[in-house]
């Protein structure tokens, strides 16, 4: 399965707390860049800023990619370009276009689709290595109203083919996000003109190149760098 997926080993785990800190733990022991951990299932899945992921036995594709960068302005940007790579690819399994909300949730439709967490370790200032979560509904999660799953009769298979050369040419990619990844993401914006409530109040209005929301806050617009977008119409 490594072979045909194109990485240096595959860490499969029938259950798991978490494929983040599997990764974090093989890394660590000198795992190579592009070792890929799955899980069928994860115990205690994790998002942005302690949340939890629903991660149930088979409904999902719940994954964690061991990549080390040196650049540390892509490092700032990865989650973003992690989105911009995956969401092509998820285009062809879902029922509507596949669209993005900073900094790091996918979205079809108004329900959640996937989450993304990227977790960095360094050493003497430079990144030592990244463990790079995606984890993907397959199937809608039970008792999850804002969660959506991926059109009926998707294998986890066909979707992990599609995203894995997504991921890691999106974690070989260098410096700030381009003029042409700043209007992908335009396009794919479900944010964009819409009232939010955090981390500010004000208008959404894109991203910037280092991965900043930009945010019209009555006259004059910021750039914020940290917290979760929460719009207007969800709070």
């Amino acid at each position: 399965m490594a072979r045909a997926l194109s990485v240096p080993s595959i860490l499969l785990y029938e259950e798991i707390g978490s494929t983040l800190d599997a990764a974090h733990q093989r890394a660590a022991d000198g795992a190579p860049a592009g070792t890929l951990v799955l899980a069928d299932a994860q115990t205690a899945g994790r998002g942005r800023m302690g949340r939890s992921w629903t991660s149930q036995r088979g409904s999902g594709v719940w994954l964690t990619l061991i990549e080390r960068p040196r650049d540390v302005a892509a490092l700032e940007v990865l989650s973003i370009r992690v989105g911009l790579a995956i969401a092509p690819a998820l285009d062809a399994f879902a029922n509507d276009t596949v669209r993005l909300k900073w900094p790091n949730d996918v979205y079809v439709g108004a329900r959640k689709l996937a989450g993304i967490l990227v977790e960095a370790r360094w050493r003497d200032a430079k990144p030592e290595w990244v463990s790079i979560g995606v984890g993907i509904n397959v199937r809608r999660p039970e008792n999850e109203a804002k969660a959506c799953g991926l059109n009926e009769g998707v294998s986890r298979l066909e979707v992990l083919q599609a995203i894995l050369p997504a991921l890691r040419s999106a974690a070989l990619r260098q410096g700030c996000l381009t003029r042409d990844e700043l209007e992908t993401f335009a396009g794919r914006d479900r944010a964009r003109g819409r009232e939010c409530v955090e981390p500010v109040v004000g208008v959404v209005q894109g991203i910037d190149s280092t991965g900043g929301l930009l945010v019209d806050v009555g006259s004059q617009q910021v750039a914020v760098r940290t917290g979760s977008l929460v719009l207007k119409e969800e709070s």
